[in-house]
């Protein structure tokens, strides 16, 4: 089960949503201040259905209560997140999810604030989901099995590769191995060379650099 269905599942079926709501923002060591500011509500309101002086939260509050948690956990580096999600394996694949919907790349970029560096690529093919990288970690830690799990439900889906300075390494890999994604993204890479460009352009990949931190683009691809 993911995480997200998880908690959120819990909030639904509890006879005091409220107090359930509490214990998850505890296990994730997240103030009611600090939740209040990224969910863009006073820190009263949550208080208020924590301790039972609203009604029963809809689902449209408990997801949004939901992908704050994650999404600021992520944003201190994933500690809680990665905890429970032992099986996906390598601490590398920091974030995976499938999308409720059909996105595009386009809508991807424009989500992310981003800028495509390809633009030979086709923009209106739709990614099912996305699947956030530690670069770093994934060069020292990944095996042949932890490659094939980034990919999900289907490799059609957006890799997004933190930690990166030049980009060579992740698309270098992506050149190699026979199943590719649906499209690439790196998080603030420090400049990303005519190398790593050329071989999106090879394999038709849109290769898109955002500015956004880990935390808020977690938030805003959940959202989707």
């Amino acid at each position: 089960m993911d995480l997200e269905e998880k908690i959120a599942g819990e909030i639904v079926i509890s006879d005091d949503p409220g107090s359930t709501m509490r214990k998850w923002r505890e296990e994730f060591r997240i103030t009611q201040q600090e939740l209040g500011r990224y969910m863009g509500i006073s820190p009263s309101v949550i208080s208020d259905y924590e301790l039972g002086r609203r009604k029963s939260p809809g689902l449209k509050m408990i997801r949004k209560f939901v992908l704050s948690l994650i999404a600021i956990d992520i944003g201190r580096g994933g500690e809680i997140v990665k905890r429970f999600k032992k099986n996906y394996g390598s601490d590398a694949i920091m974030d995976i999810r499938e999308f409720w919907r059909l996105v595009s790349r386009e809508e991807i970029v424009k989500i992310l604030n981003g800028e495509n560096l390809n633009e030979k690529a086709d923009m209106k093919k739709p990614v099912y989901g996305y699947t956030m990288i530690d670069s770093l970690r994934a060069i020292l830690e990944f095996n042949s099995n932890d490659y094939l799990k980034i990919y999900g439900w289907s490799n059609e889906r957006a890799l997004i590769f933190t930690g990166v300075k030049f980009g060579r390494s992740p698309m270098v890999a992506i050149r190699a191995h026979p199943l590719k994604p649906g499209m690439v993204i790196f998080a603030r890479p420090e400049n990303v060379d005519s190398l790593s460009i050329r071989l999106a352009e090879l394999e038709g990949l849109p290769l898109v650099v955002t500015r956004l931190e880990d935390g808020e683009i977690i938030k805003r691809l959940r959202n989707l």
